[in-house]
């Protein structure tokens, strides 16, 4: 693998570290400078691995006075006084690892430990709210300036314990005077920055902090964190290029390599479209089309949660269509997965309709999409991940050779070995769940393929079609249960699916597919060309 002549941040999120040893640095202090000198309290909520921690330093640089860090960017235009602040950043990242309250009332304690010692004034009270009151105060008395406090990852502490009420409540009471500090102190204040990935309507921060002028919707600072569309094709271009180079394609096949990737992120309703920063620099700096996202535990976390769901919810919910008002609905309140999987980004904003004030929601890329998938297929499908991968592998070397009937068999094999309990006697009983889990099957299974080939599949809330295409082929599928491929077949002519790959230089082959549920497998395959001439008919009922 060729070494990149750039330096990228893949292993820092320091802003004093990319500066000093001049690794790549997305230039936002334009925004910075904006909400720091239009705002006095600002939150914003962005997935993890999202750019919230680095923007956190940032905003301690600018506030501490370091102008030398800041040479040659945009800030440098805007500001000419360059004061600097007290400033106190509480990570609260830091309390991933506790595991019980004494553990997180020690870290917090550890924390204002720091700026005590630093700020030289002795702890006068056990309360953390209390604490911190005295702590700002004596700084700004000693140090005749306002104070800067930063809190990055408010609400990692809730979301370890979302599902152990006990510790959760304590967890609330413990913070409630600590944040409410912050709202009461204002007089000691300069300027209040609070990043997280979730909405906590029952936690103080956002009941007793009630003045947070939250930025996470607005289109003017959708691109803050993150990678934006614009940025990759002007200030990484080179990057993109080298990229090419290494991978021995074209610049246009490296920006559609890394757009099905890891683009697809829109955080308001004209937002910009934004790539996963961490995703995209480390396939940069790596040569290759990683899904890394995943290696930070992100899946391990999320199946926790999903656990406390129907699973088959989860899927649902990419093509789900939501009013404005259901992204301000918590994690700890929500009936259904999909606030959560929209705060953490497994889902974003593909559309907005401005009548209805409603959102269009889906997977943002092929590297959430396959996560998901992968993640989840063994828990709802009971089969394991290597048999998983051994399908996709089966399926994919047959589509390239063209023989799309050699890929339908190693599914069917595939689907013969599921367990028959997996989902329960009543919900087999009832036709509509019985359709919905075989198209959700299905939805997954070709979903997989996409790591290997392209493959479009609709989502499982619409029409069950498919399309794969390989450098010589194109398949357009449409699947029916406990219905008839001359049905499947006509659909696929009546709804024109297959119209737009008609011109095209490659082989359109259409496929119409039935699923008995009396046999819990595909029973019938029917395979056309593009004229509707019979290439292959396999019925395993006749």
């Amino acid at each position: 693998m060729k070494t990149s002549k750039y330096r990228y941040p893949v292993d820092t999120d320091q802003f004093q570290e990319i500066r000093e040893q001049d690794k790549l640095y997305i230039d936002k202090t334009d925004m910075m400078y904006d909400l720091a000198n239009r705002y006095s309290y600002v939150f914003l909520a962005r997935p993890r691995r999202f750019g919230k921690t680095l923007l956190c330093n940032t905003f301690k640089a600018y506030f501490q006075g370091q102008k030398e860090l800041f040479e040659g960017l945009k800030v440098m235009e805007l500001e000419s006084e360059w004061n600097s602040y007290p400033v106190l950043h509480f990570d609260m990242s830091l309390m991933r690892n506790c595991n019980s309250m004494d553990g997180y009332r020690e870290a917090l304690s550890e924390m204002l430990a720091k700026y005590e010692r630093q700020y030289n004034t002795t702890k006068e009270a056990e309360e953390f709210g209390t604490r911190f009151h005295q702590l700002l105060r004596h700084i700004h008395d000693t140090q005749h300036q306002k104070v800067v406090v930063i809190i990055d990852e408010y609400d990692t502490p809730m979301m370890r314990n979302l599902y152990h009420e006990e510790i959760l409540d304590n967890l609330r009471t413990m913070l409630r005077g600590f944040y409410q500090t912050v709202k009461l102190d204002g007089a000691y204040l300069r300027f209040v920055f609070v990043t997280g990935v979730t909405k906590f309507s029952q936690l103080s921060i956002f009941s007793e902090l009630n003045n947070l002028y939250q930025i996470s919707m607005l289109d003017d600072y959708s691109g803050i964190c993150g990678i934006t569309q614009e940025e990759l094709d002007t200030v990484l271009r080179p990057c993109v290029k080298e990229y090419a180079e290494n991978l021995n394609i074209t610049l246009d096949e490296a920006y559609t390599l890394l757009k099905k990737n890891y683009d697809g992120y829109h955080f308001s309703p004209q937002s910009k479209d934004v790539y996963a920063p961490f995703s995209l620099l480390r396939a940069l700096n790596d040569n290759s089309t990683g899904h890394y996202w995943f290696e930070s535990g992100t899946m391990t976390a999320l199946i926790e949660h999903l656990q406390h769901y129907p699973l088959l919810n989860a899927l649902d919910c990419d093509g789900a269509k939501v009013g404005e008002n259901e992204f301000n609905i918590s994690c700890e309140n929500a009936e259904t997965p999909l606030p959560l999987l929209y705060q953490s980004g497994y889902l974003t904003i593909d559309s907005y309709n401005p009548r209805q004030k409603s959102y269009i929601l889906h997977f943002p890329n092929l590297e959430v999409r396959q996560g998901m998938i992968s993640g989840l297929m063994p828990l709802i499908l009971k089969r394991t991940t290597s048999e998983g991968n051994h399908l996709v592998f089966n399926m994919s070397d047959a589509l390239f050779e063209g023989n799309l009937g050699a890929a339908l068999a190693a599914l069917r094999s595939y689907i013969a070995k599921i367990p028959y309990d997996i989902i329960t006697r009543e919900e087999w009983e009832d036709k509509e769940k019985r359709e919905s889990f075989y198209k959700l099957l299905l939805y997954m299974a070709f979903s997989m393929l996409n790591s290997i080939v392209d493959t479009e599949v609709k989502s499982i809330l619409g029409r069950a079609d498919v399309v794969i295409k390989t450098e010589t082929h194109v398949f357009v599928l449409e699947l029916k249960v406990d219905d008839t491929v001359e049905n499947a077949l006509a659909q696929i002519d009546d709804k024109g699916y297959a119209i737009q790959y008609e011109a095209g230089d490659k082989q359109l082959m259409k496929c119409g597919i039935s699923i008995s549920s009396d046999h819990r497998n595909i029973t019938h395959w029917r395979i056309a060309d593009a004229k509707g001439n019979l290439i292959e008919d396999k019925d395993f009922l006749m």
